[in-house]
This record gives C-alpha cells, sequence and structure tokens, in this order.
C-alpha cells in the first residue's frame, strides 16, 4: 500500500463534499435527533464494506459495462429515497414537536441508510476507480488490499458523518424549542429526501 497521507487526506476531501449522503445524515440529525443522525452515518458507513467488496471481485466492473445495469439500480435507488421522503411526509403529524427517533427508530434508520447506500451505483463505481489508485502494482493480494482501504474508508466517513449528526443534533435541539419552526421539520425532512431520489434519478456524465 503506498502513500496512505495522501490516501487519508483524499478520502476527507471527498467524504466532506456535499453529496446525497452527508445530506440525509444532516437531515436526519436535524429533524429526528443527534441519535438519528448518528445511526445513518453508521448505516452509510456499513455501506462502504458492501461498495468495497464488489470493486475487490471486480463486480463493479461489469456494472460499469452495462448501461442497463447501471440505470436499474440508480432508479432502484432514486426511488427508495423518494419512498422514505413520502412516508415522512405521511407521518408528519405524528411528530409535530420534533420529538428524536425513539430506539426502534433507530433501527429502521440504520437499515435504510444501508440500503440507500447499496443502491447507489456512483458509489459502487467511484470505489472502483478510487480504491485502485492506492493500491501497490507489485503486490500479491491486492484484494485484500482493497479491503484495507475500504476500512480505513468507513472509518473516516463514520468519524466525519457521525460529527455532522452531532452538530445537526444540536440545531434540530434548538429547533423542537420553537414550536413555530419544529412542525416543519418533518415535512423537511420528508421534501429533502425526495429531492435527492430526483437528483439520483437524473442522468449525468459518467
Amino acid at each position: 500500500m503506498t502513500n496512505l497521507s495522501v490516501f487519508l487526506v483524499s478520502v476527507v476531501l471527498v467524504t466532506v463534499a456535499p453529496g446525497p449522503d452527508i445530506i440525509q445524515v444532516l437531515t436526519r440529525g436535524v429533524s429526528q435527533g443527534r441519535m438519528a443522525g448518528l445511526a445513518a452515518a453508521a448505516g452509510f458507513s456499513t455501506g462502504c464494506i458492501f461498495h468495497t467488496t464488489l470493486a475487490a471481485v471486480g463486480v463493479s466492473a461489469l456494472i460499469r459495462s452495462s448501461d442497463v445495469a447501471f440505470t436499474l439500480i440508480k432508479l432502484a435507488g432514486a426511488c427508495y429515497l423518494v419512498y422514505i421522503g413520502i412516508g415522512a411526509l405521511r407521518n408528519r403529524g405524528a411528530s409535530l414537536v420534533g420529538e428524536p427517533a425513539g430506539f426502534d427508530a433507530l433501527g429502521v434508520i440504520y437499515r435504510q441508510s444501508i440500503v440507500a447506500n447499496i443502491l447507489n451505483p456512483k458509489v459502487t463505481l467511484f470505489f472502483l476507480a478510487f480504491l485502485p489508485q492506492f493500491v501497490s502494482p507489485a503486490s500479491a493480494t491486492p484484494g485484500f488490499q482493497l479491503m484495507g482501504l475500504g476500512i480505513i474508508f468507513m472509518v473516516v466517513t463514520i468519524i466525519i458523518f457521525g460529527s455532522v449528526a452531532l452538530f445537526a443534533g444540536l440545531i434540530g435541539d434548538w429547533l423542537r424549542r420553537r414550536p413555530a419552526v419544529a412542525g416543519r421539520l418533518q415535512a423537511l425532512a420528508g421534501v429533502t429526501f425526495i429531492g435527492l431520489g430526483i437528483r439520483v434519478a437524473l442522468p449525468d456524465v459518467r
């Protein structure tokens, strides 16, 4: 493994860049509390294992070579985000005071975040293009090196996303003490998820 410091800097820059995952963590933290944000952060970080494994075994190369497979997976992920958003809008009346998510809800948020991450083929292709750049060409075990890099990526992600979740939770606590604003949190979360789903579904240059 070469240039580990360069890899770490690159991972930090990639992770803090605005994207669907970090926006979802921020939205969860504001609308449902810091624990909900942390659950989302843990879910997206866990998804890194899936994408790293695909990159290590070369499956993501097949996805990249098939426009049909790429489009189907992307649309599935977009539909899932819209589904989460609609659910949040339908249930907004149950959380007019912006109460933080309960223990049972945290497990749901964690699983939803994993699925949303897995159903984003752009992440899979990113891992395929990014991780091999830091694998030693002379290595006899590139797969193990890829898995190691993926684990480091996951750790950095949970640290950064977790920090965002804690910050978002503070904002949410402040808003929940203001009834005029608190009632709009769940609706805002729902609209955000639907918007992310639409954005994921839009065509872009690959």
